[in-house]
């Protein structure tokens, strides 16, 4: 059913209204400029329908005050998911410059409703009685969320340290917002323009397809580039035989954020980290990172600590042996340099083919893109009973994404997703999941049972020339089956309230449904199924299947030294008090940070500071880049569950699975979620199994 609402005259009404088909906006009826205009009327609209709840004079009720909050602000809400699905996907001048005035305009938006103190006083009135209210679980976990967001967001302040907090909090908005443009504006201008034979030695014929297609993309036709894509970077430095021109992509790729002028990204993290420092302080943390972690699994910086330690002793040592043997290729090879940093993904490629007699370019044939999608449609269908089927003529907001509708075991509408999945210029880099509308059921969409969830898995592969097939790596398909874990998580959402829907669970369990489905990948028979070869069609051999199995846990200290020095990074900057953050450079403290850590010269840090996004554009994962570990611990776990049940869709271990982790949404506390799938939480143990660090 299309989001119908009334749209005033200055409002484009293809954003007021979704009539698309299967209820999609009608992308083709929107241009750049209706977005200011539709803010412009719904900020306003939303604050009227806040007043009009906290100054209602009948008594406060569940009804008329947490429930008409999550009903609020419809408009507000259907231009900011077009908007921001679109600042990240397909931006452009015009969209980034409205971004970069929104941004702070949106925060202090968010701090008048947060800071409401008349509003405040009926949740908290209803929070303090929640015993007797009568409430199911999900409802009293909705009134529990609400109040405690509402106290995190300073409505217990004063009305001094509530000022302050808006203006911080504004200006963390418009500076995430430059972070993350100066990081994009990095990405999209560079390229290493290639044209000789000898340029391209060692490199894949995929590879070269790809970065022939990138080139000609940029305006280079007949020559190659690498990009700062990972679909196009990574493969290069693993075959190229270049080491000069190794060396000049890897040092593009770990400077992006590292600019001059305004594309520096320096004074904008070191600015982050003492108005996130002071934050916490006013809101009576010792740091950020305990404000961040209050509401999480990990409750405290020093569980976290414990966990990225134990990882960090287990992988310096194996990256340790890993460094010896690439160095003892590199001196068979005749050669007198040490391994660095633009070394390791080459030799360590030449150790695996040499220890397995496996290397990507011999699986690489057998992963087409098309095939994985199929795959990780298809472990769904087994796994949930769902069926996911695509709709060639529906048209997104771009040419290449494509339309899948996704029906129920009754053949009844259940999610629409969205699969955008090639490199652009107007694509900021990494892969993710979002979503255009969220599932609840306070719609009043009969059909369906309440309102459909919309959602987009958007990725980076590198497009094949026009009529060539796409081939992707073990690594790509892995990120494939992740990202589509994120999407089946918002789409198999079955609660009743919005802000408990889908992802809406703490950052540390968010993973949980991610990385778990990367399991799934690698079960025999969905290899055997679906990883055939792009030429003959066969599927990949038993003997090449073993090999790659075998080499699974290899190169894993080079894998988590990369992960979780980011994660320690992340954690020291942001346990630092307001004295020490006032003076913080961020490349020096990084470098100390490292120091101390005893940081293998040969290896990098996976996200460096000055282009760490997950953590500067925006808040999503500050003092939280850990929980990709804490949620590997889980989904390690949480797997052996299958293979407990001797069968990796096994019925009943499925139905558990979808009810607890993928549909419940935050509607329960973590914890108790994952104690009703698996019976009880898991040790750190799993996941040192899994990575071969036990």
């Amino acid at each position: 059913m299309p989001r119908k609402m009334a749209a005033g005259p200055d409002i484009n009404p293809a954003i007021a209204n979704w009539t698309g088909p299967f209820g999609l906006p009608d992308f083709a009826a929107i241009v750049d400029r209706d977005f200011e205009a539709a803010f412009a009327v719904a900020l306003p609209a939303h604050l009227a329908e806040i007043d009009a709840i906290a100054n209602n004079p009948e008594q406060a009720t569940f009804e008329n005050t947490i429930v008409a909050l999550e009903l609020a602000g419809e408009l507000h809400s259907r231009a900011s998911d077009i908007f921001w699905n679109l600042t990240g996907a397909h931006t452009n001048d015009t969209l980034q410059a409205l971004e970069t005035k929104l941004s702070p305009e949106l925060s202090r938006h968010s701090s008048a409703i947060a800071m409401n103190a008349v509003l405040f006083a009926r949740i908290d009135a209803l929070y303090q009685k929640t015993a007797s209210l009568g409430l199911n679980s999900e409802a009293g976990r909705v009134l529990e969320l609400t109040w405690k967001s509402f106290v995190r967001s300073g409505a217990k302040l004063s009305e001094a340290d509530q000022t302050r907090l808006a203006a911080i909090n504004e200006r963390l908005a418009s500076l995430g917002t430059a972070f993350s443009q100066n990081v994009l504006a990095d990405e999209r201008d560079y390229a290493l323009v290639l044209e000789t034979a000898e340029d391209l030695a060692g490199l894949p014929d995929s590879l070269v397809s790809a970065m022939g297609a990138a080139a000609e993309e940029r305006g280079h036709k007949g020559k190659y580039a690498v990009t700062l894509s990972r679909s196009i970077i990574e493969p290069f430095l693993t075959f190229s035989t270049r080491r000069d021109l190794r060396e000049t992509a890897f040092k593009a790729w770990v400077a992006r954020g590292e600019g001059t002028g305004e594309r520096d990204n320096r004074p904008l993290v070191a600015e982050m980290v003492k108005l996130r420092a002071e934050k916490a302080a006013l809101l009576g943390y010792d740091s950020y990172a305990h404000f961040k972690l209050d509401n999480t699994m990990a409750k405290t910086p020093e569980t976290v600590r414990s966990l990225l330690e134990t990882m960090w002793e287990k992988a310096c040592g194996r990256a340790a042996e890993e460094t010896a043997e690439l160095s003892g290729l590199i001196a068979a090879a005749g050669l007198n340099h040490d391994v660095a940093p633009w070394d390791w993904r080459h030799y360590s490629e030449k150790a695996r083919a040499a220890r397995y007699d496996f290397n990507e370019a011999e699986i690489k044939p057998y992963l087409q893109l098309e095939k994985m999608i199929e795959a990780a449609f298809d472990t769904a269908e087994k796994l949930f009973g769902v069926t996911i089927r695509e709709h060639k003529d529906v048209s997104a907001y771009h040419p290449d994404v494509r339309v899948f509708e996704v029906l129920d075991a009754e053949g009844k509408r259940l999610a629409i997703f969205l699969g955008d999945y090639f490199a652009r210029p107007s694509k900021r880099s990494g892969a993710w999941m979002s979503g255009f509308q969220e599932q609840h059921k306070l719609s009043m969409d009969i059909e369906f049972g309440g309102q459909t969830p919309i959602v987009v898995n958007v990725m980076n592969f590198a497009k094949a020339p026009a009529g060539e097939l796409v081939l992707i790596t073990m690594s790509d398909a892995r990120t494939l089956f992740h990202e589509f874990g994120h999407a089946l998580h918002g789409m198999l959402s079955d609660v009743t309230y919005p802000s408990v829907s889908g992802t809406s669970v703490s950052r540390d369990f968010v993973e949980l449904p991610s990385q778990l489905y990367e399991h799934w990948l690698t079960v025999p028979d969905v290899l055997q199924r679906f990883a055939v070869h792009h030429q003959t069609g066969e599927a990949m051999p038993e003997a090449l299947l073993e090999k790659m199995r075998a080499a699974e846990k290899f190169n894993k200290g080079f894998a988590n030294v990369e992960f979780t020095s980011s994660a320690l990074v992340d954690m020291a900057f942001h346990t630092l008090s307001p004295e020490q953050a006032a003076t913080v450079d961020p490349v020096k403290f990084q470098a100390e940070i490292l120091a101390e850590l005893d940081m293998p010269a040969e290896i990098v840090m996976r996200h460096a500071t000055l282009h760490f996004s997950h953590v500067f554009a925006g808040d999503g994962y500050s003092a939280g880049y850990y929980s990709y570990m804490w949620s590997g611990v889980l989904d390690s776990d949480a797997f052996k569950a299958f293979e407990e049940a001797g069968d990796a869709f096994d019925v009943a271990t499925s139905a558990k699975l979808r009810r607890y982790i993928y549909s419940s949404g935050g509607s329960m506390d973590p914890e108790e979620a994952y104690i009703a799938f698996r019976g009880k939480l898991p040790s750190p143990d799993a996941l040192l199994e899994k990575e071969g660090l036990a």
